[in-house]
């Protein structure tokens, strides 16, 4: 990880995963460059992207747990949906595969550091399997 040239001021600036997000808004910018934007992914990568480290600041800085975890799993849905975006991208041959690559072994890592956050803000948490479709359970 390369040092964030800014200074930290805010509680939300210490996880390493708000670095690394912030990191994904430079890359998916520089990925858009290269994008029309007539093309309705372009606004949805954009807003997805910041998203991101916007729910992360905005869960840290909640007092309840239950706060916490929403805001972080906004933040994960938002980086599931970058991944689904640059798919996109491929598969209407805007960008290659080779040229996402990084984007999404980082959305990778910001997926997985998300769920940690959200295990260990919330380790006593349930998850429940829906029930099965028709049941009266």
């Amino acid at each position: 990880m390369k040092p964030s040239p800014l200074k930290r001021y805010f509680d939300h600036e210490k996880p390493i995963v708000y670095s690394k997000a912030i990191e994904y808004v430079a890359l998916a910018t520089d990925l858009l460059q290269d994008v029309p934007k007539s093309i309705a992914v372009w606004d949805q990568i954009d807003r997805a992207s910041t998203s991101i480290p916007l729910n992360i600041a905005e869960g840290t800085g909640k007092f309840t747990i239950a706060d916490k975890c929403r805001f972080y799993d906004n933040a994960r849905g938002s980086a599931l949906e970058c991944a689904a975006c640059m798919d996109v991208l491929v598969s209407k041959k805007l960008l290659s595969p080779e040229r996402v690559l990084s984007g999404k072994e980082l959305l990778s890592e910001i997926v997985a550091m998300l769920l940690g956050l959200i295990k260990s803000t919330s380790p006593s948490r349930v998850y429940e399997e829906p029930p099965e479709y028709g049941s009266a359970g």
